[in-house]
């Protein structure tokens, strides 16, 4: 008879009341002041996140995982916590927008873990209304258990003293955390600026964080954080369907929106990977399949368009009938042009009929299911663009919580190509039978 083998690690789960109060800003602090301790500190992203978790990476120097119930499924989410609490001190979790926010929310995940939550609220022309919104978050849902507030964009000393005095005693004000410009996080359009574009001041950020979370007082709240039981949730073994199979994965600042558990998959089913610039290559490597994950390409247009020999070697790699995965910033790099937001066209590696075009607001995000030809996958969209002029998709994608159809899919040749960032363990077989030649004919 197996006996199910557990681990104990203490893990806190910072929410917030909406996006933008400061949880990556405060997760981030928290994960470098106990790292520069000694401490061992994992720390996931709730939902289908790209940005924060590379900057968490960097925080905590350990590899950063999305944790999310559908996108992933329970069991793949258990086993990850199982697997870091085997090796962390404290496991953190950082959540998406709201607290109650989505299907699944946070509040469901941290639910699901029996994981304590603290608010990181914006107190910034609030006082007491601010403890009382924390206490309705906190007293919503009976199976959701929060431990403290922490307050962003505190004023002063009697603007904390308001409300630490409206609290409940089993609702403490673990820290407080004055208007400070110089530990705020940059942001553009699609969230916060990539980790590898602001290496130095990204050291000099989290330092100053850490420095200021360590002056609260909080690792006395953090010492007494009490273990909790994360439980093995042994996974289906990945057959070596990808062995000898070289992926060539476009990495550099315009190409960098890539899943550490996709990458491990990959890895994991036999796959030798081999990564190159669209920026600053001539050629794609050797390689049997070819992935274009999303990421920033409207940033450096000019220099993707300059680049022609590396856009020759795209084109020859799909007249050779080579599988590509092109996902959002990567079908935008395969359609013919792309339009700036000044209306200035440059031209892509056209493989694809129509033209990306940037738009200053709006866009399309959520969760959606590919069902595709190998299998049905999983993933999110979050786009600030559209394309124009493009075939007949083969398919769309199917939304989550909405009846209406999702993005296109497109499928010409050996090119798979949209908007969707595919979450590869949610179908392994599948993903094998997308990059795999012989399975792909």
């Amino acid at each position: 008879m197996h006996t199910q083998t557990s681990a104990h690690c203490p893990a806190l789960f910072i929410t917030a009341p909406a996006s933008g109060e400061g949880k990556t800003t405060v997760t981030a602090a928290l994960a470098r002041l106990l790292t520069r301790q000694g401490k061992v500190v994992r720390v996931f992203k709730t939902g289908p996140d790209y940005l924060d978790p590379q900057i968490l990476q960097v925080a905590s120097k350990q590899t950063v995982v999305q944790l999310d119930l559908w996108m992933a499924g329970e069991a793949w989410c258990q086993q990850q916590l199982f697997l870091a609490s085997q090796q962390a001190d404290l496991i953190i979790i950082e959540g998406a927008m709201g607290m109650f926010d989505g299907q699944p929310s946070s509040a469901d995940l941290a639910a699901r873990f029996a994981i304590p939550m603290v608010i990181v609220m914006d107190v910034k022309a609030k006082a007491q209304t601010a403890a009382v919104l924390a206490m309705g978050l906190a007293n919503y849902r009976d199976d959701v258990q929060v431990v403290g507030l922490i307050a962003n964009h505190c004023a002063s000393n009697r603007h904390r003293e308001l409300i630490e005095n409206t609290l409940p005693d089993d609702l403490p004000l673990i820290a407080c955390l004055a208007n400070s410009e110089q530990i705020k996080l940059p942001e553009r359009h699609l969230g916060l600026v990539q980790a590898q574009e602001i290496n130095t001041e990204l050291e000099s950020l989290l330092e100053a964080g850490a420095d200021v979370l360590a002056a609260t007082g909080i690792e006395h709240f953090i010492v007494h954080l009490p273990p909790i039981t994360f439980w093995e949730q042994p996974l289906e073994p990945l057959p070596a369907l990808l062995k000898n199979v070289r992926i060539a994965i476009a990495k550099d600042v315009a190409f960098s929106f890539i899943y550490q558990a996709n990458i491990q998959l990959l890895t994991d089913m036999g796959a030798e990977l081999r990564y190159f610039s669209p920026l600053s290559d001539s050629t794609i490597p050797a390689a049997d399949a070819l992935w274009l994950p999303g990421g920033y390409p409207e940033l450096h247009a000019q220099a993707l368009a300059d680049n022609h020999s590396l856009l020759q070697s795209v084109k020859d790699f799909h007249r050779q009938h080579k599988p590509i995965l092109a996902e959002c910033g990567g079908l935008l790099y395969v359609l013919e042009s792309l339009q700036s937001l000044a209306g200035d066209s440059y031209n892509m590696a056209g493989l694809l009929a129509g033209l990306g075009v940037m738009k200053a607001r709006g866009g399309c995000q959520g969760m959606q299911t590919a069902a595709l030809p190998e299998g049905e996958l999983r993933g999110h969209a979050h786009h600030r663009s559209t394309s124009q002029g493009t075939p007949e998709a083969m398919c769309y994608g199917r939304r989550a919580n909405h009846p209406a159809p999702g993005e296109a899919i497109y499928r010409v040749g050996s090119l798979t190509a949209s908007y969707l960032h595919l979450f590869f363990p949610s179908n392994p077989t599948a993903i094998a039978h997308l990059f795999k030649p012989a399975m792909h004919e």
